[in-house]
């Protein structure tokens, strides 16, 4: 099914040679060719995002068919599939740092593709567990490679936009699996799919997965046929001794620790929320305010996607604005208000009505794509070049580890545990993420204190970078 595009068949070492950066405006690629790899990187990230998102629209059928509880939702939800997505995320960053980004990306499709179609097909909880381990290991390597890869094809001042549509996509892609997955698990249900080889016979929910795991083989294949691996912008260094591979890296981060603890730390953090809410917010509405499948794809999902994309339209146009006007400290400001709007959406169980409820919980769509797309920016411009990948792979390790691994177990542990009322998630959701989206706040506005008096002291690395707008 994977048939020229499997792992091993590609050749992950053939990364054009770096070159030397030119004049400003002009070293960098832009043009058409380069919004080609951008729309590809989109597909992939919508892809991406599916994969994991469809899970959270079918908790009850899925504990049903399997026999499994809330917790077990919440690990496959969460530590299933960012055990490997977080251990491997420092590997392909600096892979990614190394090798060809594009063949890095599509050996990951490939992988999580497979992996999915393998969750469609899983009949006991440890099958569907090591599903969603591969579905993290293929996916680790698409985040990094990404963000790498829009740093060589556009400049500095024109960064934002094409970050921001990348990001939009996998902010898209949770209303996208939301509407999908309700028009799929209508239509199965109806008996669309029957006599259809492969899954004519599936219950519903196993068609959706299978669905999308084809879907992500198709990009996979799109991105080798009209794309190819930009040259990356820096010349590598020549005469210096060999370096263990990260130690440079690590060397970087603790020199500025000051400002990337709390600027890593306030991500993950508010990403326990975006994590642990989305995973259980369908569930929610299904069980507290009388929803269903149809309901969802109708409502939910159209609503999630129009926020979605609103989202980094405004974090982008912000974020360039305030570049092409010299305020380079204005992105920390963004991201210490940002996290107060999401609010809203994780006290979406005060509603009281089920249409306001679903606008609420779709408003945070919105938040956080704009908190994703400012923070990736900001972490390209406080690194070297060198670094772009394994900067973003440190945000994707904490982020599942802190973020997917705790946010969806904590909201089921609650539930399950502590009100012990399966149709009382909405107060679980409320009582983890309210003071995560507090602290997460906390923390961005500490990063961006530490941030300027280094700026004023002329001693940090991290602030001479974004002062200088070169990098």
């Amino acid at each position: 099914m994977a048939q020229g595009i499997s792992p091993s068949a590609i050749d992950l070492t053939e990364a054009p040679a770096a070159r030397p950066v030119g004049a400003a405006g002009g070293s960098w690629p832009g043009g058409k060719s380069a919004w080609v790899m951008v729309f590809m990187l989109f597909l992939a990230g919508v892809l991406s995002v599916i994969d994991r998102a469809a899970l959270n629209i079918l908790v009850d059928p899925v504990r049903a068919d399997i026999g499994i509880g809330d917790e077990q939702i919440g690990l496959l939800q969460g530590l299933a599939f960012g055990l490997f997505y977080a251990f491997m995320g420092l590997p392909m960053g600096l892979l990614a740092d190394r090798v060809s980004r594009r063949n890095l990306i599509v050996a990951g499709i490939a992988l999580w593709s497979v992996a999915t179609i393998g969750s469609g097909l899983a009949q006991t909880f440890g099958w569907l567990f090591t599903a969603r381990l591969m579905v993290g290991l293929g996916e680790a390597a698409l985040g990094p490679a990404a963000i790498s890869l829009i740093a060589d094809l556009f400049s500095p001042a024109q960064r934002g936009r094409p970050i921001s549509f990348y990001m939009m996509g996998q902010g898209l892609a949770n209303g996208i699996a939301i509407s999908l997955t309700g028009l799929l698990v209508t239509a199965a249900g109806a008996g669309a799919f029957l006599g259809v080889p492969v899954i004519g016979h599936l219950v519903p929910w196993r068609i959706v997965f299978v669905v999308f795991g084809a879907g992500g083989l198709v990009v996979a294949v799109g991105l080798l046929a009209f794309t190819r691996e930009p040259a990356r912008q820096v010349q590598a260094a020549t005469g210096a001794a060999a370096r263990m591979p990260g130690a440079a890296e690590a060397a970087y981060f603790w020199r500025n620790r000051g400002v990337l603890l709390p600027l890593y730390f306030g991500f993950a953090t508010c990403f326990t929320v975006a994590y642990g809410a989305s995973a259980w917010a369908p569930t929610m509405l299904l069980r507290g305010y009388g929803a269903d499948a149809a309901f969802l794809g109708k409502w939910l999902g159209p609503l999630s996607i129009l926020f979605s994309a609103i989202g980094p339209l405004i974090g982008g146009t912000i974020l360039d604005r305030s570049m092409r006007s010299g305020r380079t400290m204005a992105r920390f400001a963004i991201l210490s208000i940002a996290p107060v709007f999401a609010l809203p959406s994780v006290l979406a169980v005060l509603a009281g009505e089920l249409h306001l409820a679903t606008v609420l919980v779709a408003s945070s769509n919105a938040v956080f794509s704009v908190i994703g797309t400012v923070m990736f920016a900001t972490l390209q411009s406080v690194v070297p070049p060198r670094m772009r990948g394994s900067a973003i792979a440190l945000t994707l390790v904490l982020n599942t580890i802190i973020g997917a691994t705790l946010g969806p177990l904590m909201v089921a542990s609650v539930t399950e545990r502590v009100l012990h009322d399966p149709a009382l998630v909405g107060w679980s959701i409320a009582v983890v993420c309210t003071p995560f989206l507090l602290i997460g706040a906390a923390l961005y506005a500490l990063a961006g204190h530490t941030m300027r008096r280094a700026a004023a002291r002329g001693d940090s690395e991290c602030a001479g970078l974004l002062s200088s707008g070169a990098n």
